[in-house]
């Protein structure tokens, strides 16, 4: 299924955007992209503007929690779209936290798109920041604009960009409002044309000190994990979830990799 989306870019009118749905047909991908978000923000409009999916099939292998996969082509390239559960931490004290947190941790998304209600930003932030623990290639979704502005708020999305340090796009998934923007700008991402600095913690002297011993450390033991940072700081924090993870070396057969027909994180298009 064909969908045209209007992009707004500055020195350009409206332009259309060609998006090829694919729904669940997607056996070979250039990219992969994680949809993250809190219950309640859009993000699985977002995820059926994407893919043209209409509901949620299917569970994470080996939990019950349900789980949406889809696709979209543009520009030539194949994208699979891996909706995770809608949580409010990664601190793994659910079982739709771990799913979320394995994903983004192992499974190693080429991007993750951070779906955010504007009409409530603030209570969103808390997992938008942890993700930016994890990962750079992150670009977020300022959903539900329009209900914001009925409301009196407006969110200075530049301003919110400069400081998280990744994009922040404008949307209205429901009207199909700035989807084209998105894919576009998650694409230059994926590609390296847009260089994120994401906001990180900045943590105490001790705190620091105790990470730069324990880094190495992980790296050496365990050099094929993706963020040892983020490893560290939950480890410091006492997060057994975490610890017993790779005392299994639960990243080589994770939800993550495993949601993907438990054979490979990403398949390239030959």
């Amino acid at each position: 299924m064909k969908k045209n989306y209007t992009k707004h870019r500055s020195g350009c009118e409206d332009c259309a955007l060609n998006l090829e749905q694919l729904g669940i047909e997607v056996r070979k991908w250039d990219h992969v992209i994680a949809l993250a978000g809190n219950p309640n923000t859009g993000k699985s409009t977002v995820f059926n503007q994407l893919t043209g999916l209409k509901q949620h099939t299917g569970n994470w292998p080996g939990k019950t929690v349900v789980r949406a996969e889809g696709g979209f082509t543009w520009n030539g390239k194949t994208f699979k779209v891996v909706d995770l559960p809608g949580t409010y931490s990664l601190l793994s004290a659910s079982v739709d936290e771990e799913v979320a947190r394995d994903f983004l941790l192992f499974g190693q998304p080429d991007a993750t798109i951070v779906v955010v209600d504007a009409t409530v930003l603030e209570r969103n932030l808390n997992l938008v920041l942890q993700i930016l623990e994890i990962t750079d290639k992150v670009v977020v979704s300022l959903n539900l604009v329009d209900e914001a502005r009925r409301k009196g708020i407006d969110v200075d999305h530049r301003r919110l960009s400069k400081d998280l340090g990744v994009p922040v796009i404008p949307t209205v998934a429901r009207e199909g409002i700035g989807i084209g923007q998105l894919i576009e700008t998650t694409d230059q991402v994926i590609a390296g044309e847009i260089i994120t600095h994401p906001y990180r913690l900045k943590v105490n002297r001790k705190i620091q000190e105790a990470l730069d011993e324990l880094i190495p450390k992980i790296k050496r033991i365990f050099p094929d994990l993706p963020n040892a940072r983020w490893i560290a700081m939950r480890l410091l924090d006492g997060d057994i979830r975490v610890q017993k993870a790779l005392e299994r070396g639960e990243w080589n057969f994770t939800a993550g990799a495993s949601a993907l027909d438990n054979v490979q994180v990403k398949e390239k298009v030959h």
